[in-house]
């Protein structure tokens, strides 16, 4: 399918209803739009949860044999199918290898996060040797920041977005704590002065929007794995420093992974520092969790970001345009629940997800969202989370949502009025 013009959703939607004598509400357009996407193959490679086995789930107002409608992927990815197979393949390994496991099959344990780092490194578009696979993305975070914070008496401030991630927050408080400053005069939520180091915390976009980090000139970056990445639960996270501080910006702790491969295993004690990031590795990948990267990585080396965000636009795209037609406010109706999205409009500004803010109780509305088989994600005060992901989430299943939707807000009005 050309989604060429799909950088207005709208537009294209209308005009595609139109050729098929339907309205861009019909089911007719979702199937279709499904039936003619390039990349539909791709949801084949993952495990989609069944209603039955989602915890919150009540038969009587869903059929629990039918996939639930997944758009948590901002949360936690779903599980890649080879994820078991790949695992499996290293426990057989150690089984029948031992310590021999180290240098040799597939993924040789001494090198298996480097064995999916030129994967990684196409998703953001940098070098392979700009990106270390390794620890989690706050542990990274760190261990970045010992580096490039060099506070001084008279340059001492971070500039930190208003309502950060607890991640970064949590962190950039701890480390202006370390140098002895005082986080109330040295962290700014305001425009950073020239000359300042930029770094980005990536969690919510690597696999989810187009990165060229190196061609950006970024300084540095971290992410976790687990949400469009697919990864699991706490899975191995990634970190990136630009080239041009390969021989400048050192590890400010170092460990046995930080020295260079060649000359590693002599151990004597005499550390040669592996350049750039890549001497930021403080200890032995974990085997496990490099298996279940490497599982998604191999999906997303399938196809491109340049397709994938194509059709994420206009699946986005199209959730947006059903929200504002069947949950607009509506002044002669003010009795009637509605919704206002507050994540831009602008394609360029936002990635897959959708913020949805309710004008009842969102605690209600999420009980009859996950007893519907609705997997999405909470926030307190009023706020909800969707985020459907192209390389999984069908046009069917945002329509899916929608409905759904339609029911749970009826039945959330009627228990605020009772």
């Amino acid at each position: 399918m050309d989604l060429s013009s799909s950088k207005n959703p709208q537009a294209f939607l209308e005009k595609t209803a139109a050729r098929l004598g339907c309205s861009v509400l019909d089911q007719k357009l979702a199937l279709f739009l499904d039936e003619a996407d390039d990349l539909k193959h791709l949801r084949d490679y993952f495990h989609m949860p069944k209603i039955k086995d989602l915890p919150p789930t009540d038969p009587t107002v869903a059929n629990i044999e039918d996939d639930c409608v997944y758009l948590c992927g901002n949360s936690l990815g779903l599980a890649p199918k080879k994820v078991k197979t790949y695992l499996d393949e290293e426990l057989d390994k150690w089984a029948k290898m031992g310590v021999h496991g180290h240098f040799h099959g597939k993924r040789p344990w001494a090198l298996a996060d480097e064995c999916i780092g030129e994967l990684m490194a196409d998703l953001v578009g940098a070098q392979k040797e700009e990106v270390a696979l390794m620890n989690g993305l706050t542990v990274n975070l760190h261990l970045q920041l010992l580096s490039f914070y060099r506070p001084t008496a008279s340059r001492h401030k971070i500039l930190l977005e208003a309502k950060a991630f607890p991640s970064d927050h949590y962190t950039i408080e701890s480390q202006i704590q370390l140098r002895g400053f005082d986080v109330a005069k040295s962290m700014l939520l305001i425009h950073p002065r020239k000359g300042c180091f930029v770094g980005f915390d990536l969690a919510h976009a690597v696999g989810n929007v187009e990165l060229y980090l190196h061609d950006w000139g970024v300084d540095f970056a971290c992410w976790c794995s687990y949400k469009y990445l697919n990864s699991g639960a706490g899975g191995l996270a990634g970190a990136f420093i630009h080239e041009k501080h390969a021989q400048t910006i050192k590890p400010a702790l170092t460990g046995w992974w930080s020295h260079e491969f060649n000359t590693r295993f002599k151990m004597d004690n005499e550390m040669k520092l592996s350049p750039g990031v890549n001497g930021f590795r403080l200890s032995n990948p974990p085997i496990l969790l490099v298996c279940s990267l490497h599982a998604s990585l191999e999906v997303f080396k399938q196809t491109t970001m340049k397709a994938l965000r194509k059709k994420s636009v206009l699946l986005t795209g199209y959730l947006e345009y059903l929200i504002k037609h069947y949950f607009g406010e509506d002044t002669a109706r003010p009795q009637d629940a509605f919704i206002k999205i507050i994540t831009p409009s602008h394609t360029e500004e936002r990635g897959c997800q959708l913020t949805l803010v309710f004008s009842i109780s969102i605690k209600v509305v999420f009980l009859e969202l996950e007893r519907r088989g609705v997997a999405c994600d909470v926030r307190e005060p009023n706020a909800l989370r969707v985020a459907p992901t192209p390389l999984y989430n069908s046009f069917h299943d945002v329509f899916r949502f929608v409905e759904i939707l339609r029911s749970a807000l009826v039945s959330a009005q009627q228990a605020e009025s009772e």
